[in-house]
Parts: structure tokens; C-alpha cells; sequence
């Protein structure tokens, strides 16, 4: 069986690995409690921001043969602590609200920014289920998990189901004791045409010191 997830280690250059690093840490905790519901659409024109320059490096390891439009991109920011994302398959979110139909990007992709405690990616071909914590999938045997570290930037398919894990690297059921260091990640969902109503960096006024 073919693995869930290809692992880059060292994915970006260096320099613009620090210079993501710094400009993200200068976000300090701008729209920390909407990280996840505020996205953008880079469609692979001129850089306005570090993350549409780290997006263009990052591309030749993704795109290959497939068809891809663009790169819906948000930053993932959270405490292992208190993990507040549940198990979830990507997709058109605004499309699935207004007329429940789903549709998935072709590949979803995780750029790790630093290392923390537990805090590993979970990736499983199994549905989110209802009656779990966290809608964590039934079984828990065939779990794919990726560590957070510095530069590793992750793929998967974009049907498949996804969570965080806690501190303990164990299904959130709970704010755990405690603080842990932020796990920041940017997420890049890789779309064959723009999902619905998400706009560009640029015609936001949101995370300037990007």
C-alpha cells in the first residue's frame, strides 16, 4: 500500500525559511482565535508576502503533471495544550455551508515552522467520526503521524481525513495542564480551480507584517 503522506525535509532555502520564521513571529497574536477561518488565495503571480514567496519554492515539489490553479493558504497557530481543530477532510468550506456540496482540494500540504512538544500531524484514510473526541476516526491503528520540526513541509491527499494531536501526542479530549510553546504551521491546500469567496492577501488588510 502506498504511504498517506511525502515528507520533505529542508524544504525551503535557508534565508527565506528565517525571514518566514521572522515575520511570522512579528504577527504576534494577530486573529490568533480566527487562524483557521481566515485563508487566501495565491494563483502564482508576482509575490506580494513571504508566504506567496515560500508558496513559488515550495511548488516544483508538488504540482508535477497534475492541474493546479493555485494555493489557498492559512496560518495554523495553537497551543498543544489546548488543540482547538478537530479531525477534518478539506475542502470548499463556503461551498459545503451554502449548498452542502463537498468538494476537496487535489493535494493539502503542511509547512512545519518549529518543534514543540507532541503536536504531531495525523492523517488516516478513515472518515472523522461523530461519536469520538475530537471526531477522531474509529481506529486509531493505521494513523499517519508526522512531527512537528523545523522546514518539513508535508503532502497528502486532499480527501484525506487530518488532525493535531495533544502535548501527549494523544487525541484532544480535553485542555491539558500547563503551557506549551505555540506549534506554528501555514497550511496550503493546492486547488484545481479557486474555492468560493476566498480572497488574495492583497485585497485584505490582514497580517501586514507578512
Amino acid at each position: 500500500m502506498e504511504p498517506l503522506v511525502q515528507l520533505t525535509e529542508e524544504a525551503l532555502p535557508a534565508l527565506l525559511f528565517r525571514r518566514l520564521l521572522r515575520r511570522v513571529g512579528a504577527l504576534g497574536s494577530e486573529r490568533l482565535r480566527t487562524t483557521y477561518q481566515t485563508t487566501f488565495w495565491y494563483g502564482f503571480d508576482e509575490p506580494m508576502n513571504v508566504v506567496e514567496e515560500a508558496i513559488l519554492a515550495l511548488k516544483p515539489r508538488v504540482v508535477g503533471q497534475r492541474r493546479i490553479a493555485g494555493v489557498e493558504w492559512w496560518l495554523s497557530r495553537m497551543s498543544t495544550t489546548d488543540v482547538r481543530v478537530d479531525f477534518h477532510q478539506d475542502r470548499d468550506e463556503r461551498l459545503a455551508l451554502r449548498t452542502g456540496r463537498l468538494v476537496h482540494p487535489r493535494l493539502s500540504s503542511i509547512l512545519f515552522l518549529n518543534r514543540v512538544r507532541g503536536g504531531a500531524l495525523a492523517v488516516t484514510r478513515q472518515p472523522p467520526d461523530p461519536d469520538n473526541p475530537s471526531l477522531a476516526p474509529r481506529r486509531l491503528d493505521d494513523l499517519t503521524l508526522v512531527a512537528p520540526r523545523p522546514n518539513r513541509f508535508v503532502i497528502f491527499d486532499g480527501k484525506l481525513t487530518h488532525g493535531v494531536l495533544d502535548a501527549n501526542n494523544q487525541i484532544p479530549d480535553r485542555k491539558l495542564p500547563g503551557h506549551s510553546r505555540q506549534r506554528r504551521t501555514i497550511a496550503l491546500n493546492w486547488w484545481a480551480s479557486r474555492p468560493t469567496d476566498v480572497p488574495t492577501w492583497a485585497e485584505t488588510r490582514i497580517y501586514r507584517a507578512l
